[in-house]
């Protein structure tokens, strides 16, 4: 018999609804509770879920009803840490999903750490990029040893621009914590893994150069970064490169990654979201491996179901991540994106937007959490 586990969602907006969508395909999950403050959301997030659960305007309020076994949080970016901080301090201890970034600046990052030292439930950081199938077949590849050791990360998305959210929450740098934090930290966490290591050093140039510059709120331009480069350093001396363009929706593929060691070059090729652009055509995701020796790259195909592809924007990663979270859940397996690992991702972002504000190199080595 599957064992059921109650969801309550706190924050129902465009992430919130993913995850209710592909909460949907999986038996054995019900959705007991959403919380909103915004009406239109709760009422537009019951049209994504095949079960009824209990609206409340307030995480409180949810929390306070006793109608779930596991949390996920995917409430605006700032509002993160005071909704964990709550948690913590109720002496509820249940599971908890929270949507990546953690928090949104560095003071935050510390209390945060401090806080959940003392939690006694599992808490799992939402970085669905981990989960992509491709970029899990380019970790299998490494595993395996085809590109020898890994030395160069480089990873590009070339996309459409931030979407219209509640409140446009999403348009300044002081509630999302700025591009880097809020969209990149899912890269900045990828290249932690593959590199094996923690960011010591980061260089970043950037701007806010094409969208959203004819938008005004309160009389002020947002100030969101739409495109950038970043150039990190590792405690082991590897190194990686994030090439961010957030107007380029026309582009046939949305993310490119690669990995290069000594033996080889192991790649895989992401295709738009066909909700924001029709520029691929259709195509499915690629990993490509190119050995040095023999010489000639090696594509294959990577195929995912259509109703996972169809739950979310994060090429089905959304669906496969909460397959490891109910491991947690049900079976106390680890937790696979730790709180610690979501930090060191902000800190990361942090560190590359200060560097385009300062125009400089950022010293990250030697800050630990926890």
């Amino acid at each position: 018999m599957v064992k059921t586990i109650r969801y309550g969602l706190i924050g129902v907006g465009t992430m919130g609804q993913e995850h209710l969508r592909n909460l949907a395909l999986i038996e054995g999950s019900r959705v007991t509770a959403l919380a909103d403050p915004h009406a239109a959301s709760l009422k537009t997030a019951l049209t994504h879920t095949p079960d009824q659960p209990q609206c409340f305007d307030s995480a409180e309020a949810l929390l306070e009803s006793g109608l779930c076994d596991a949390l996920i949080i995917a409430s605006p970016n700032d509002q993160h840490f005071a909704t964990m901080k709550m948690l913590f301090a109720s002496g509820k201890a249940l599971p908890l999903l929270v949507e990546k970034p953690v928090c949104t600046n560095g003071a935050d990052c510390l209390a945060l750490a401090a806080l959940a030292s003392h939690y006694a439930a599992p808490v799992w950081v939402g970085m669905e990029y981990r989960y992509m199938p491709p970029v899990q077949a380019v970790r299998a590849a490494l595993a395996a040893g085809e590109a020898g050791r890994v030395q160069m990360i480089a990873m590009r998305e070339h996309r459409f621009p931030f979407l219209v959210k509640v409140d446009d929450w999403n348009r300044f740098a002081r509630r999302t914590g700025g591009t880097l934090v809020e969209k990149c930290c899912h890269f900045f966490d990828l290249m932690r893994l593959i590199a094996e290591a923690d960011a010591v050093r980061v260089y970043a140039s950037g701007a806010p150069d094409v969208n959203h510059r004819d938008e005004r709120y309160d009389g002020h331009v947002p100030d969101i970064i739409d495109n950038a480069f970043v150039i990190i350093d590792f405690a082991n001396g590897r190194r990686a490169a994030l090439d961010l363009c957030m107007f380029a929706q026309g582009s046939g593929w949305q993310e490119e990654f690669a990995v290069t060691g000594d033996r080889g070059k192991v790649e895989c090729f992401v295709p738009p979201d066909e909700n924001f652009s029709t520029a691929g055509g259709g195509r499915k995701a690629e990993i490509v491996i190119s050995p040095r020796q023999p010489q000639g790259p090696r594509h294959r195909e990577i195929e995912v179901d259509a109703a996972v592809l169809k739950a979310g924007h994060h090429h089905g990663a959304t669906y496969f991540q909460h397959l490891g979270f109910r491991k947690t859940v049900l079976e106390g397996a680890p937790v696979e994106v730790s709180l610690d690992d979501g930090l060191k991702a902000v800190v990361i972002g942090l560190a590359a937007e200060l560097s385009i504000r300062e125009r400089r190199a950022i010293a990250i080595d030697g800050l630990k959490f926890g």
